[in-house]
């Protein structure tokens, strides 16, 4: 178990609520409970989540606006996040796994299987903040990079479009900046999951999936719609290459 891990559990059914807590409890890890969304973004300004593990059906706000408000966060986005729901149709997961969710599990479920799919992101989770600091130290006391009209500055973690900031979650930044520092270079979508989730995959297939809403987020936060590869093309079988959009 990842020592002193703290999780929070955000469902609005209070059993539910209590039979995880006495599971995670249980093995030693710290657990806060809530009931709804936007009591579960009330506690993290104020408290240091490990992984978060949400139902998707609660009131006011369900749990894919909160996956979407956590990554929207820089200083939350290394935060695991999974869903326990009893959504069980391949439309449900499929939606879920397209918004970047860490890991999409249905009720019920064995507390030995709960228990693997927690230690398992939390390990993911320690790999990203290495890699994510390695990353931003090799990066220290570099110039802005600069694509057409787009123009990223590691040093101070911001890009900007067209002199416009852009809001980036680390993940996304990360993905940008090594874009751009390979222009016009192929990138493999194994090589930009080891960038961005801080592990590696043997499975193209699995680091497409995981790096394909990375992609469209970035996309449409650049100006482009769903049929525009804009400064980011699509490589068919291979992976992604940044150019300026007037080379296409």
């Amino acid at each position: 178990m990842t020592p002193h891990a703290c999780i929070m559990v955000v469902d609005d059914q209070q059993d539910h609520l209590q039979a995880v807590q006495l599971i995670l409890e249980g093995v030693g890890y710290d657990v806060i409970l809530q009931t709804s969304a936007a009591e579960a973004l009330n506690v993290l300004q104020t408290s240091e989540v490990d992984l978060i593990l949400a139902d998707i059906a609660m009131p006011h706000m369900n749990g894919y606006q909160l996956l979407d408000e956590v990554r929207r966060h820089a200083k939350w986005s290394t935060i695991a996040f999974v869903f326990l729901t009893a959504r069980a149709l391949d439309s449900d997961i499929r939606y879920g796994k397209s918004l970047g969710v860490d890991d999409y599990l249905t009720k019920p479920i064995q507390p030995e299987d709960l228990l693997a799919t927690i230690e398992g992101k939390l390990r993911r989770r320690q790999h990203l903040e290495q890699s994510l600091k390695v990353e931003y130290a090799s990066s220290s006391g570099d110039l802005p990079l600069v694509v057409g009209q787009l123009s990223i500055d590691p040093d101070r973690h911001q890009a900007r479009l067209s002199a416009q900031p852009l809001a980036l979650s680390v993940r996304e930044f990360a993905l940008l900046e090594y874009l751009a520092r390979n222009v016009g270079h192929v990138v493999e979508s194994r090589q930009l999951l080891q960038i961005t989730h801080g592990f590696e995959s043997a499975d193209a297939t699995e680091a497409r999936e995981l790096i394909r809403p990375l992609i469209r987020s970035l996309r449409h936060k650049l100006g482009c719609n769903e049929m525009e590869a804009g400064y980011i093309e699509t490589i068919r079988g291979l992976g992604y290459r940044m150019v300026e959009p007037s080379e296409r």
